[in-house]
């Protein structure tokens, strides 16, 4: 049993800082309460979790390569400790925005470590074993990330990152004991100006559209194009650079293109509407923290049921159809759900989580090998690392184009109803402040008031589900058109099991 002690340290990590991912979703109507926060505020203790994995995640992978696989998985664990420790201690919105970011990059610096080190820790069937364990490590943490948040929730928010901290002195302890040091002689250094570029530019982009979500487009559009000029001089420094973080090149081939495409649409559309679904379905719907995670289980269990039970069928499949496909059913899964009004209940989501469930477990297992598939050998390392990084920051753009979707649904049905405000009370609502809202209201028109939020809340939240729904469709129809029945090169072979498992993380 000893041999699979290197295994469990690294899944344990694993499965906390991606259990982070999504466990946050349900504590927010707490949080916005507890701190009140802003709608903006609340965006970003979301969004820059998602955004600090998205920009260093392939430049934390380098790093590791020259100074060591174990060296930085520990230093990871430690900040993403530590980072823990000062989200669950924030005395105000501000402190827990800057906590949730330094959480980012723990995560991003374990998260680029974990393959590396599983590789180098076995061999043989080994190896395959422990990669078919950590895959399954993964479904788990999507699975069980709204539920485990909704029962720390219901004893305080704060627990959400507490929790982190004994799980890993676990981790720690385990990885002293049982996982050697490796590194990767004549690595090459980091790529410090396209790291800082991506992620100035990729920042700044996502905070104009976040303030576009509050205060409209009016002041948004600098901060939104000053990003887009920064990734395009990433673009021209990355074409310059001996050793890029990311070899912008592989974008001529359309396979990458559209396969890079899909991992952005997969979570920006499946996932980041979840975050205006968990604050309608308490703050409107009534719900506990512990009910509305539960409100997401026919989402988590079809789509793990679905990728363990046809992966290996899907990945027989070419990735154009089983892609394209997956999106597909995403956007009618968020499609069946746009039936969102004031008195609609938990229950008109059910149906529409589990197909969109079922068009996360379809998508999922096979953009991994499609990757690989679609590049160079040479290039396997990064092309995975690329696809975790579309996803990550397909899910950080999601909520902020999302919140910009539900603000103005939730105005223009608030406005209609007369209420004064509308703006500032879609935003409030957005924050999950509708309790507050009424308690303060006068006791004769808080019937009326009521249901106005709740229209109001519906209507943006189906703006929202539409938005999704439809990114879903568009994305699927593009991926069909781009990705080619069979992608260059023979399919994923069997000895790249590292790769494969890493691009198949949530």
């Amino acid at each position: 049993m000893r041999r699979w002690l290197p295994l469990t340290a690294i899944c344990v990590g694993t499965f906390m800082l991606l259990v982070d991912v999504t466990i946050v979703n349900v504590a927010l109507p707490d949080i916005a309460r507890d701190l009140d926060t802003s709608f903006t505020q609340l965006q970003w203790v979301v969004d820059v979790y998602a955004l600090a994995l998205a920009a260093l995640v392939l430049g934390a992978g380098s790093l590791a390569d020259l100074y060591g696989r174990r060296r930085l998985y520990l230093i990871g664990l430690v900040v993403f400790a530590l980072s823990s420790l000062a989200c669950g201690l924030a005395p105000d919105a501000g402190w827990l925005i800057a906590a949730r970011g330094v959480q980012g990059i723990g995560g991003a610096i374990m998260f680029a470590t974990t393959i590396a080190l599983i590789n180098t820790s076995y061999e043989g069937r080994d190896r395959g074993t422990a990669f078919g364990i950590w895959g399954a490590v993964l479904g788990a943490a999507a699975a069980l990330g709204p539920i485990l948040g909704g029962a720390l929730t219901e004893l305080d928010w704060r627990w959400i990152f507490y929790v982190n901290l004994p799980v890993t002195v676990l981790a720690v302890g385990m990885t002293l004991v049982a996982v050697r040091e490796a590194r990767q002689p004549g690595a090459p250094r980091p790529d410090v100006p396209g790291i800082a570029l991506f992620s100035l530019g990729a920042g700044a982009a996502v905070f104009g559209l976040v303030r576009a979500a509050a205060d409209g487009w009016a002041g948004s559009w600098g901060p939104v194009v000053a990003g887009l000029v920064v990734l395009a001089a990433w673009v021209l420094v990355e074409l310059r650079r001996p050793a890029p973080m990311l070899d912008v090149r592989l974008f001529a081939g359309r396979s990458f293109s559209g396969i890079m495409l899909a991992a952005f649409v997969l979570n920006g559309a499946a996932f980041a509407l979840l975050v205006y679904t968990s604050l309608w379905l308490q703050s409107i719907g009534g719900l506990s923290p512990l009910q509305a995670g539960c409100v997401f289980i026919p989402l988590s269990v079809v789509s793990f049921v679905v990728a363990a039970g046809g992966g290996r069928y899907l990945q027989t499949q070419p990735p154009r159809f089983v892609l394209g496909g997956g999106l597909l059913l995403i956007g009618a899964g968020c499609l069946l759900m746009t039936s969102v009004d004031a008195d609609s209940t938990w229950r008109t989501l059910v149906a529409g989580l589990a197909v969109l469930g079922a068009g996360v477990g379809v998508a999922n297992p096979t953009l991994a090998s499609a990757a690989l598939a679609a590049v160079p050998r040479e290039r396997s390392g990064m092309a995975s690392g690329a696809v975790n990084t579309a996803r990550q920051l397909g899910f950080a753009v999601g909520v902020s184009v999302l919140g910009t979707v539900f603000a103005t649904g939730a105005s223009g049905a608030l406005r209609d109803a007369g209420t004064p405000d509308p703006s500032g009370v879609a935003s409030a609502l957005s924050a999950g402040q509708a309790p507050g809202i009424l308690a303060g209201a006068d006791p004769q028109a808080r019937a009326g008031l009521a249901d106005a939020l709740g229209s109001g809340y519906a209507a943006g939240l189906d703006g929202v589900i539409l938005a999704a729904g439809l990114a879903g469709v568009i994305g699927g129809l593009l991926v069909l058109l781009l990705v080619r029945a069979a992608p260059p090169g023979a399919p994923a072979e069997p000895s790249r099991p590292a790769e494969a498992a890493a691009a198949a993380a949530h």
